[in-house]
Formats: structure tokens, C-alpha cells, sequence
């Protein structure tokens, strides 16, 4: 069987899919590093909403999708930018999506740990932005859950300069409960976060970033590092203080980082762990071996499809992502909170899935072929 596909330049080309899938089984929780999915969200195709509606979730898909991937091994990043944080999920979602998540990693015995932000509020004073933290806060450890305190826009417009970043982070970090990570999302993830931690010159803001961690090294347990920059993350690693980890969301180099090198290595909190979530456990447990060779024959492969979902504008990634799921089987449909579904052109969405079906990530080729033989008939492709 054939199916023909859009390239870049609208011109159609036949592509012969793979009969087999890549063979991956679940496993035990990976041990050389810590390793969390940011996971998305499964919207609920029949509610009768529109893009300014609040979201309506399908919360059995979502929650099933979370077993998958503590099924294969894997922590789970929840209430993130992967699950729509901030472009369709809106606060009472998030909540919702904290308390049952929680609730169903206890179940499972899965690890999780859930966004703290300000996105209940639009602005407002620093007074008033730290409030918005410590009510997001509340509710994600009254949930069990750890915390990871993300970047707010709202204190990206508010916040004169460092000293303010320095006084709201080092509030909230004197009285949560247990360590938390620390979330540094790039402006090409969010534009609204442009110069965050008072400064656009990342060097700057970098010394503000570990001033605040020098001060608090108690607690914080590790931070997430989503600049896709390598060289600048390692050099970010290598300055933390002892027992600080460092999280990559590098979605562009991830097989280098989590490798690491003679000085070291970062964990993960990745996006991309979405769709390859079976297959980056695999790898990790090869990792856990010793065998830095075998771990990066298996991840290497992949960087093509990341930087192809996260290429610019890096925000719009959510989309290939929902669509590598429901190509999967994991959800019976391709549609998003907040219609985002429209956010990528065929020919992505066409390149993304014969990338993905060339690593074997889809458990029923045939099935991933049809549904992307009903998406392709939904723009016009004839079969």
C-alpha cells in the first residue's frame, strides 16, 4: 500500500508506510536519570465550544494517556505548555487537570509534577502576581504532586528588573513545601517571556536564574532548561550548585544532554517525550546500562522529527504532537482545545507523520495510514 503526501512545495508524492511497528514493550521506571513526559491533553471533540470557550477535556482519554506513559517507565510533566498551558487551557482546566492527574499517579504508583503559574490573572502588581503563584501552589501540593514553578507573562510585563524576579521567586521558594523545579521557558516557546529574569541579554539573565537558586539550593530540586541551546544549557549545568539538577527541554538536542559528557549530564522534562514516550524509555533503560553507544543508536534518529514539530514558531508544536497520538491510536479523533488543530499546514502535518512512521512509532501502521489517508481526503487529496 501507497499514500500520497504534500511536500513543501504542494506538490503530491507517493510514500510507501512501514508494515511494522518499531518493537517496544513497557518497563520498569528508568534509574540513571530522571526522566518526565510533559504530556497533552485530549479535548472533548462533541462539546459545543468555540475558540473562546473555556476547554472542554475529554478526561479519560487524557487521564489513559497518562498511564500510558507511566506504563513504559516514564515521569509525567503535567499541566505544561505541552498540555495547552496558556493557548486553550485555562486556569479552572488546569486545576482540574492537576487534581486528577494527581489522583490517578498515586493509583499507578506513576511520578508526577505539575505547573505553578499566574495564568488566573492577565497583570497586576508583584503583590498580586505572587498571590496568583501561591494559590497555584497550594493547589498542586495539597494534590501531592511536585511543584514546578514556570515563568508568568505576567511578571515578564510587571517586573522592573532583576531585584523583582530576585523577591517573588525568593518568596515563593521560602515557603513551598518540598523542592521544586524552576522552569526557564525561551521567548521562542512563549514571546511573551522575552527578557525574563529582567534582562534580554541571556547572560545576565542566566546570573540572575542562579542567584536564585544560590540563595535557595534547599529547595529547589532541579531546573528545566527549554532554550534550545545546547552549549548554553551544559555551561548553565555545570555552574549549578551541588544536587541541583538540571532538566533539559531542549527538544533539538536531547540525545547529547541526557548523554552528557565527563562533567556531566542533564535530565528530562520534554515535550518530544509525548510522542516518542515508549521509545525514549527504551533508550534511557539502555542508558541505565552503561551503554551511552546503544542509547544514542536508539534517540539519535529522532532529533529529525523534534525539530521538525518544534520548528518556528516552536509554540505551534502542540499540534503535531496531537496528531502523532491520534495516528497512534490513543485518541479516536484530531481535535484540540481552542481549535489548534489549524495551527500547521498539511504539508507538516504530512512530514511529521512520515517521519514518525519511518521510526516505527505507531503501534498499528495500517491504522495511522488510514486515518492519515481521512485527513489528507478532508483537504481535497483523493486515494
Amino acid at each position: 500500500m501507497t499514500i500520497r503526501l504534500p511536500d513543501a512545495h504542494g506538490a503530491l508524492r507517493t510514500y510507501e508506510p512501514r508494515t511494522e511497528p518499531f518493537p517496544l514493550t513497557p518497563g520498569t521506571p528508568v534509574t540513571s536519570r530522571t526522566v518526565f513526559s510533559a504530556a497533552h491533553v485530549v479535548a472533548d471533540p462533541y462539546a459545543d465550544v468555540s475558540p473562546d470557550s473555556p476547554a472542554a477535556v475529554d478526561w479519560d482519554a487524557t487521564l489513559a494517556f497518562r498511564r500510558h506513559l507511566w506504563s513504559h517507565g516514564l515521569g509525567v510533566a503535567e499541566a505544561m505548555d505541552t498540555a495547552q498551558r496558556g493557548m486553550g487551557l485555562d486556569w479552572a482546566g488546569a486545576a482540574e487537570l492537576i487534581r486528577r492527574s494527581a489522583a490517578e499517579a498515586r493509583a499507578v504508583g506513576g511520578r508526577i509534577a505539575c505547573g505553578v503559574g499566574t495564568d488566573q490573572i492577565s497583570g497586576g502588581s508583584l503583590a498580586e502576581i505572587r498571590a496568583a503563584y501561591e494559590e497555584q501552589l497550594a493547589v498542586v501540593e495539597e494534590s501531592g504532586a511536585q511543584a514546578i514553578l514556570m515563568a508568568s507573562r505576567a511578571l515578564a510585563r510587571a517586573a522592573a528588573g532583576p531585584e523583582d524576579y530576585l523577591d517573588v521567586y525568593g518568596q515563593l521558594l521560602r515557603q513551598a513545601a518540598e523542592p521544586v523545579i524552576l522552569h526557564w521557558l525561551g521567548p521562542m516557546f512563549d514571546p511573551a517571556l522575552e527578557g525574563y529574569w529582567g534582562s534580554a541579554e541571556l547572560d545576565a539573565a542566566t546570573d540572575t536564574f542562579l542567584e536564585i537558586i544560590a540563595a535557595h539550593p534547599d529547595k529547589v530540586d532541579g531546573v528545566k532548561v527549554s532554550l534550545l541551546d545546547a552549549r548554553r544549557e551544559v555551561a548553565l549545568r555545570r555552574r549549578l550548585p551541588q544536587g541541583v539538577r538540571c532538566y533539559t527541554g531542549d527538544d533539538f538536542n536531547y540525545p547529547e544532554l541526557i548523554a552528557g559528557d565527563e562533567r556531566g549530564f542533564s535530565h528530562a522534562l520534554l515535550g518530544i517525550f509525548d510522542p516518542l514516550g515508549p521509545l525514549a524509555a527504551q533508550a534511557v533503560r539502555v542508558l541505565d546500562t552503561g551503554d551511552t553507544a546503544g542509547f544514542r543508536a536508539l534517540l539519535d534518529p529522532t532529533v529529525e522529527l523534534s525539530r521538525h514539530l518544534f520548528q518556528a514558531p516552536t509554540r505551534f508544536y502542540k499540534t503535531g504532537v496531537v496528531l502523532l497520538a491520534w495516528l497512534a491510536g490513543h485518541q479516536s479523533h484530531f481535535t484540540m482545545v481552542g481549535g489548534l488543530q489549524s495551527a500547521r499546514s498539511l504539508p507538516h502535518l504530512a512530514r511529521a507523520y512520515e517521519l514518525a512512521d519511518g521510526l516505527g512509532l505507531f503501534p498499528d501502521p495500517k491504522l495511522a495510514e488510514e486515518r492519515m489517508k481521512d485527513l489528507l481526503a478532508l483537504y481535497g487529496v483523493h486515494r
